[in-house]
């Protein structure tokens, strides 16, 4: 296969993976809005919210199958459709309609696209990084949250000069797909039968190392998840900040995460996933100690900076893992992919219930004992011993 072709393939999942997360911040730019023309208080925007994750959760288990059956391109392509459907029916119901009801149908519809449209581009991304012979997978995730500070960005310009919000998402949502429609064309063409080695009536959810590979990537994105939750609140009500305090330190976290992902895949090749995984999951502790622990504003800082790079490798490096043999690796990614996702549903929810017995601060102890079985669960990242025939 020519050189040009694998490039293409690369430049063509990046934009995927910028893509996902331009739409996704573009979504959730608006969601004050959402709150104030459907007028609902904060636990009613929650729970219309979970529309999303409720979603997701429905496309990730099936998404193996998809991409295996439709191919990664065939997958994106469809997923697309359904964000831009989803999104509509968001605009409808919350601009034209200003029924709960409809949103919550359109933001199911849209978290089952983009569940799919997320599984099919790490199944190719993992392809890519397979022919490449060398870690690239986390970089396509940096690429990810390159695109969700993009959409940020552009929803707080959209904000600021009264841009309606069907506008916004729609006229965002359709340039994307155009976009997308184009750049998945250069996705790669396998030869391979992704699901043969799987045997006949057995399911990839019974196999340990998938299982325990999922089980790592949970508590990982456990880890990523809080801070995406309570990094903010924690430093507000734990260290008596003001409110854009603690948001500078979740920029701060986001900065930190999207510098391991783009770096980390220098460490992964030069010292194997194993050690590298040990180390983050070290790291994820060590950092989140130091929040919790200090009391000092700088430590806290450092210790955000430290928590964000032990955080960043979990999920891609999962992934790869999960693909290592090309057979069959549609279908791991998915069960791989919906373990870990279900910490983004479960996450929340029991913070805030340990928050409210012991303070949100304090809640995040949670996520240090998740890291201890991880720190354990990262051997089944080690590569499989190919045995000669």
């Amino acid at each position: 296969m020519r050189a040009t072709s694998l490039d293409r393939a690369r430049s063509a999942v990046a934009t995927a993976f910028v893509l996902n997360g331009l739409l996704f911040a573009t979504l959730f730019s608006r969601v004050p809005d959402l709150r104030e023309r459907l007028d609902l208080s904060n636990a009613a925007l929650g729970l219309l919210l979970l529309s999303v994750s409720a979603g997701s959760l429905l496309g990730l288990p099936s998404s193996g199958r998809l991409v295996e059956r439709y191919t990664a391109a065939g997958v994106c392509r469809g997923g697309q459709v359904l964000v831009v459907v989803g999104l509509a029916v968001v605009a409808l119901g919350a601009a034209g309609l200003e029924a709960g009801f409809v949103v919550a149908a359109g933001l199911l519809c849209y978290g089952f696209g983009t569940a799919i449209w997320d599984v099919a581009m790490n199944v190719e991304g993992t392809e890519v990084e397979r022919r490449l012979g060398r870690t690239i997978l986390p970089r396509f995730h940096a690429g990810w949250s390159f695109g969700s500070i993009g959409g940020a960005g552009i929803g707080v310009i959209a904000v600021r000069l009264d841009v309606p919000l069907p506008v916004h998402l729609l006229v965002v949502a359709a340039v994307s797909a155009l976009v997308l429609f184009w750049a998945v064309g250069a996705f790669l063409v396998t030869e391979e039968h992704p699901g043969e080695d799987v045997e006949p009536g057995r399911s990839v959810w019974l196999e340990p190392r998938t299982l325990a590979i999922g089980a790592m990537v949970l508590a990982f994105t456990l880890a990523e998840g809080s801070a995406n939750d309570w990094l903010a609140l924690a430093l507000v009500d734990g260290y008596d900040a003001r409110q854009f305090v603690g948001i500078a330190g979740f920029g701060l976290f986001v900065c930190a995460m999207t510098t391991g992902r783009l770096l980390g895949p220098i460490l992964l090749d030069r010292l194997g996933r194993v050690p590298v995984m040990l180390g983050s999951a070290f790291a994820a502790t060590a950092g989140l100690l130091l929040v919790i622990v200090s009391g000092e504003p700088a430590t806290a800082a450092l210790g955000i900076v430290v928590w964000g790079l032990g955080a960043a490798l979990g999920f891609p490096v999962g992934l790869s893992a999960a693909a290592d043999d090309p057979k069959g690796a549609a279908r791991r990614v998915s069960v791989v992919s919906t373990i870990g996702y279900g910490a983004f549903l479960s996450g929340p929810p029991l913070l805030g219930f340990v928050g409210n017995q012991v303070g949100t601060l304090h809640s995040l102890y949670v996520v240090v004992a998740a890291m201890v079985p991880a720190a354990v669960l990262v051997l089944a990242v080690r590569r499989p011993r190919v045995v000669a025939g």
